[in-house]
């Protein structure tokens, strides 16, 4: 059985395998999470410095080729290698601090409301007076952080692969990370897919899925099994808020997401958006699914949190109008997606 630390809410999944590093990490770098993470910067060739303009990180990836997106470093913060990836944190000179795996950004002090607050709120305000959420992802602690702003909630879970992540947002983003410190919140250390396996039948009201692309480890997050173990997981009614990448840059991985979804999730089934100055292409897209049960318009919520006067940290994106009009699709991407059979 896992066994939880009453003290941190930290759940070690000894009992769910822990994804095995991929053959080209397992030689050198440090691995785990040392007591004093290291601050000394090794450059290797993944860490997304340019050789090319020197003193600014590229964001460079076979997942969108022939371009790259560039910030001025100011200076490296962090530099590891944890089981799973690389992990770099600097000072950009534009957008404050900057976390990056494997050579690409996940969050920026600066935007990381467009995307936390989004991939929240849509859903969670699409459902009346949530009780339990699951986040599969979300090391930085974000998501913890705007699903802590609902009273409603009762329990928040959260399983994250990599411990080196949690634990370098909570040293470098204390911003985003203070959803750790939320007293509904149990962090379990291990692989969201086989957390899921485990979890018994309709157990949450929502599951948000905070994944990074789908290579490396995440993966098997954008395969038909997982959403199949999330639609088991969700209440009859439950919504579940995916990552599902970019409208300019992935479309043929997008219409796989929405074919397998509207298989799997006999409820509603729609592609939302919004704008991240530093993901690739300046936007970045979600899946948000109800099981059969209570009907869910994810286009118009039930609950307005921009409204809510209990609210003791103002958003800073998100809001109700912006809800309805993150549905509205460019016309290129509205036949593609709706060509998808139902």
């Amino acid at each position: 059985m896992a066994a939880e630390n009453n003290n941190n809410n930290v759940v070690q999944v000894s009992d769910f395998p822990v994804k095995r590093p991929r053959e080209e990490e397992q030689d050198g770098g440090q691995n785990g999470v040392p007591d004093t993470l290291s601050t000394q910067p090794n450059h290797s060739q993944h860490s997304g410095i340019s050789p090319v303009l020197p003193g600014w990180f590229s964001e460079i990836s076979p997942m969108w080729p022939g371009e790259a997106h560039s910030l001025k470093v100011e200076k490296v913060l962090f530099e590891g290698k944890s089981d799973y990836q690389n992990v770099m944190v600097f000072q950009s000179s534009t957008y404050g601090k900057v976390l990056v795996l494997d050579g690409v950004i996940q969050l920026t002090e600066r935007d990381e409301c467009a995307y936390q607050e989004m991939i929240t709120h849509l859903p969670l305000c699409s459902i009346p007076k949530p009780k339990k959420v699951l986040v599969i992802g979300g090391g930085d602690g974000g998501v913890l952080r705007e699903i802590a702003r609902y009273s409603s909630v009762e329990k928040i879970d959260i399983c994250e692969i990599d411990k080196m992540v949690v634990e370098v947002s909570k040293q470098f983003f204390p911003d985003v990370a203070v959803g750790f410190e939320d007293p509904r919140v149990t962090l379990n250390i291990g692989d969201g897919v086989a957390f899921l396996k485990a979890v018994e039948e309709g157990t949450y009201d929502a599951v948000i899925v905070d994944s990074s692309d789908p290579i490396g480890p995440a993966q098997e997050l954008f395969e038909k099994p997982f959403f199949a173990s999330v639609a088991r997981a969700l209440r009859p009614g439950g919504v579940v808020c995916t990552q599902a990448e970019s409208i300019w840059l992935h479309m043929d991985i997008i219409e796989g997401i929405v074919a397998n979804c509207r298989q799997i999730f006999k409820g509603s089934v729609n592609y939302a958006w919004t704008t991240v100055p530093t993901y690739p292409s300046g936007m970045i897209g979600f899946m948000l699914c109800s099981t059969e049960g209570p009907t869910v318009d994810f286009l118009n919520p039930v609950y307005s949190i921009d409204e809510d006067d209990s609210q003791t940290r103002p958003l800073k994106f998100y809001n109700s109008e912006l809800h309805s009009a993150a549905f509205c699709l460019p016309s290129f991407a509205k036949r593609a997606i709706g060509s998808k059979a139902k």
